[in-house]
């Protein structure tokens, strides 16, 4: 797996104070997509075991790391993302995750990883849609708050889930 960036300071991408990381690759080539340089899953640095820690330790001061790109499920990027998700929550049981794809959480949801993720933001940018919801890059796009990988809401969400 590749990376564009990290962000050690970001209030943006999720509740609190957070790590970021974005990733490279991504199969959904939305139109209007605010970061183009993520889709080569060849772009960026490679994401080795030492940029993992590193990240891993600017997170011991934040309220959570939050996952982007790209798609961090594009997937070449599943194996070291499961990783990272891991290692965060080992270290860090109390603080959160949260995941940005183009996937919708009914085509993944089987994904082992996502039972490390506590916010997945899912659905591809849809360009020419209002964008009036937090963390969202379009209105189409969900939050989803899962436990264990498994959706965890109420009944009204899971009415709009069904939309």
């Amino acid at each position: 797996m590749n990376y564009d960036r990290y962000y050690t300071c970001d209030v943006v991408n999720g509740e609190g104070l957070r790590v970021t990381l974005f990733v490279t690759g991504c199969l959904h080539a939305c139109p209007g997509c605010h970061n183009t340089s993520c889709w080569n899953r060849l772009a960026g640095s490679p994401f080795t075991q030492e940029v993992r820690d590193r990240i891993l330790d600017l997170c011991d001061s934040h309220d959570g790391l939050s996952l982007s790109g790209g798609d961090p499920l594009f997937p070449a990027n599943r194996e070291a993302i499961a990783d990272l998700c891991r290692q965060f929550k080992i270290r860090y049981p109390e603080k959160d995750i949260w995941m940005w794809t183009g996937y919708r959480y009914e085509d993944i949801k089987g994904l082992e990883l996502l039972r490390d993720v506590d916010v997945l933001i899912d659905g591809p940018f849809l360009q020419g849609t209002p964008n009036t919801l937090p963390w969202r890059g379009s209105d189409n796009q969900r939050l989803i708050r899962l436990t264990g990988g498994k959706l965890c809401m109420d009944r009204a969400e899971e009415s709009a889930m069904s939309v």
